[in-house]
């Protein structure tokens, strides 16, 4: 077992660099599984950091399943490079908590997230410095992070349909089709710039959950309800934590003719809320969007995108009698959870 993870990690290794060493390449992002699926639950997650936390201390969680590690310390201190860190760090991933892992390496947060993508599970796909710019050369414009499904169309019209187009046109060029503002970013990101660090113990740009079902799940309303069961959980736990979001992603994992497959689709809230009511309808609406009502589906994800700090949040004034009761029976319903626990309180659709 070991032998043949050690040949899968290389070949992935292999892939990315096509070389033995991995220069520069010292932020690690990584995505945790547990070995028999899935990712960890909360006490498992919070292992997993202070795991990392023993090779570095500058670890960004990436809940639920994910991390990112500065280890440019760490590879001095332990005297390995990151492909042997990297090795190190699933094996104690392994023993201590069962958890497998891909990692991605790179020069900086964002690269390291799109070698991540890279990464199969139990390997890590490097990107070493001097490779960063064959690296992005063929992968499509929306690969890049900050660029939806609208900006990568605009770009696809004007020809500029990978990133190794985006870096080769002209930054003038750039900002005349997308702004000043995202001209100069598009220009910067396309070149393998990234302006951000990890930041430690930093507050989670997002929080994710997932539903599972134990067979293949045809029935739309069961759908739904796992729906709502996820909104109402996210939309608890942000609350709880005075936090806010500004979009939502769900992913649908059904069945098609090759196995499993993922859909992934986001949308953007009116304005930043942790409001239950108004996770759920947009929830519904992406979920609808994705026209699966035969569909086999296996498991629903939530994310909930953009955190902020809730009294930072501009709220639109509301003179609608029943949303203010909305939200003042949701704040009793809080309180009762946080003092008898989290299903003392839950929608009657949630209870039958």
């Amino acid at each position: 077992m070991t032998g043949a993870a050690g040949a899968a990690e290389a070949s992935g290794v292999a892939e990315a660099s096509g070389a033995s060493g991995a220069s520069g390449a010292d932020v690690l992002c990584l995505r945790f599984r547990r070995v028999g699926g899935g990712p960890p639950d909360a006490a498992g997650y919070a292992g997993l950091l202070a795991l990392l936390g023993s090779f570095t201390p500058v670890v960004e969680a990436a809940p639920p399943d994910g991390a990112l590690a500065d280890v440019r310390g760490a590879l001095r201190y332990f005297g390995r490079d990151v492909r042997g860190l990297a090795s190190v760090i699933r094996v104690r991933a392994l023993a201590l908590h069962g958890v497998d892992c891909a990692i991605g390496a790179a020069p900086n947060p964002m690269l390291a997230r799109m070698a991540l993508r890279q990464a199969a599970p139990g390997t890590t796909f490097v990107v070493p410095a001097d490779g960063v710019a064959a690296f992005l050369a063929d992968r499509p414009a929306a690969a890049l992070d900050g660029v939806g499904a609208a900006t990568a169309r605009t770009l696809c019209g004007y020809g500029l349909d990978s990133v190794g187009r985006i870096a080769a046109a002209p930054l003038g060029t750039l900002q005349r089709i997308t702004g000043t503002r995202t001209g100069r970013d598009l220009w910067e990101r396309a070149h393998g710039i990234d302006r951000t660090a990890v930041r430690p113990n930093a507050a989670a740009r997002s929080v994710a959950a997932e539903r599972t079902f134990p067979r293949d799940e045809l029935d739309p309303e069961r759908q739904r309800r796992a729906l709502m069961s996820l909104t109402e959980e996210l939309g608890a736990r942000m609350r709880g934590e005075g936090q806010v979001c500004r979009a939502l992603a769900v992913s649908v994992r059904y069945a098609d003719r090759t196995g499993y497959s993922t859909l992934t689709r986001s949308r953007t809230l009116r304005e930043p809320t942790a409001h239950s009511a108004e996770l759920t309808a947009l929830a519904y609406r992406i979920h609808d969007s994705f026209g699966l009502q035969r569909a086999r589906v296996r498991g629903i994800g939530l994310r909930a995108e953009g955190l902020g700090e809730a009294e930072r949040a501009a709220r639109q004034l509301s003179f609608d009698p029943v949303d203010e009761r909305a939200r003042r029976i949701e704040a009793v319903a809080d309180r009762l959870r946080e003092r008898f626990g989290p299903r003392a309180v839950m929608p009657g659709r949630l209870a039958a």
